[in-house]
């Protein structure tokens, strides 16, 4: 049974069913929803300041380029190894992945990148 401020032990494994995110010009992203979310970029566009951070989670984007050609920037909250934000891959289908830790604030990012 589940207790609050203890350890947990699970038998099965536990999912997060990925949130889809709109793509657009300003790309909105409620970690409420889901700790782990996917966008298929159709357009050039700006990650939002994600609403509902908490600290000390951990949360994974999963973006794929529709067309091959899109950009996308980064609220400064988004904060990144040296200060600079990955360049996405480039070519219709090719995913980047990138994970991030919160601390309630700001959501510090790592990327996977150049997957088919």
């Amino acid at each position: 049974m589940a207790k609050l401020g203890a350890a947990q032990e699970y038998t099965r494994t536990h999912n997060f069913d990925a949130t889809t995110l709109t793509s657009g010009t300003s790309i909105a992203w409620d970690l409420s929803q889901n700790q782990v979310a996917r966008l298929s970029l159709a357009t050039n566009g700006t990650m939002a300041d994600p609403s509902n951070k908490a600290d000390g989670a951990t949360y994974i984007l999963s973006v794929t380029q529709s067309t091959g050609t899109n950009t996308l920037a980064w609220h400064t909250n988004y904060k990144w190894p040296g200060g600079t934000a990955p360049t996405l891959t480039a070519g219709s289908g090719k995913t980047d992945i990138f994970t991030f830790v919160s601390n309630g604030t700001s959501l510090f990012g790592v990327a996977s990148q150049n997957y088919s």
